[in-house]
């Protein structure tokens, strides 16, 4: 599984980055889980809203910092 975090670097990029961190340790998921901060990256997944969860190429989520157990969700999905 690959899972993006989708921001500039900003305060709230950052969190969502942790969360996902301990949302996939938490559930004991093997995961490739990758920070994204080029602009040009990001616009290519059609996300204009950060932060946002990407997995697996799907945008699950954009705008918002989800708790852990909406990130177990999105992976779920």
């Amino acid at each position: 599984m690959k899972i993006e975090v989708l921001g500039p670097g900003c305060a709230k990029c950052r969190k969502l980055y942790e969360v996902t961190q301990q949302a996939v340790a938490e559930a004991g998921l093997e995961a490739e889980i990758e920070k994204v901060e080029d602009i040009s990256k990001i616009s290519s997944y059609g996300v204009f809203l950060t932060p946002a969860l990407v997995v697996d190429g799907v945008v699950k989520s954009s705008g918002k910092v989800l708790k852990v157990k909406d990130v177990l969700k999105a992976l779920q999905q």
